[in-house]
C-alpha cells in the first residue's frame, strides 16, 4: 500500500487529469490514453510537496452522485433562467442576497459549494465571512430566500459534508 500511495499521491487527481486530457486532445486512442495517464501521474507526484494537509475523501460513490447532481441542477437552472430572461418582466422579478450559514469548515468543501453555486445559472457566491462561517450569494430571482438557503443547504453542503468530513 505504501509503494502504491508513493507512485499515486492523488489517485483522484491522476484519473481527473487523465480524462481531461482525453477531452482536451478529442481523440480516443491508446497513445492518447497512456499519455494522459502518464500526465496523471507526473503532475501529482511533481506537485505533491504542496499538498500539505490534503483532504480525506470520503465515499467515492457520494462524489459520482454529487457530480450527477450538479450536472443535473446545472441544465435545469439553465432552463429557468432563460425562462425568466424572455419571460419575465423586471418588475416582477425578486433578485435576493443570500446568507447561508455553513456547518462545512474544511476550505476545500467551502470551495466546492462555492464554485457549486457560481456554476449553476441563476446564483452567484460573492463573499464569504471572515471565519469562513457564512457564505454571501446573489439570486437572480428568489421570491423566497429563506427557501434558496435551505436548498443549498439540503442539497449541496449535507451531501458534501458526507465527501469531506
Amino acid at each position: 500500500m505504501r509503494l502504491l500511495s508513493r507512485i499515486f499521491p492523488h489517485p483522484y487527481l491522476t484519473g481527473l487529469l487523465t480524462v481531461v486530457w482525453l477531452l482536451l486532445v478529442n481523440s480516443y486512442s491508446l497513445n492518447s490514453l497512456l499519455f494522459g495517464f502518464l500526465l496523471g501521474i507526473v503532475i501529482p507526484f511533481l506537485t505533491r510537496p504542496y499538498w500539505t494537509d490534503r483532504p480525506e475523501l470520503h465515499h467515492p460513490l457520494k462524489i459520482v452522485e454529487y457530480f450527477a447532481i450538479v450536472i443535473w441542477d446545472i441544465i435545469v437552472a439553465n432552463v429557468i433562467v432563460a425562462g425568466i430572461v424572455l419571460f419575465k418582466r423586471n418588475a416582477d422579478r425578486h433578485p435576493a442576497w443570500v446568507c447561508i450559514p455553513m456547518e462545512l469548515r474544511s476550505p476545500e468543501a467551502i470551495t466546492v459549494l462555492a464554485g457549486t453555486i457560481t456554476l449553476t445559472p441563476g446564483t452567484v457566491s460573492a463573499d464569504l465571512s471572515a471565519e469562513g462561517h457564512f457564505l454571501l450569494v446573489h439570486c437572480l430571482d428568489a421570491p423566497d430566500p429563506d427557501a434558496v438557503r435551505d436548498e443549498i443547504k439540503d442539497r449541496y453542503e449535507r451531501r458534501l459534508m458526507e465527501i469531506f468530513e
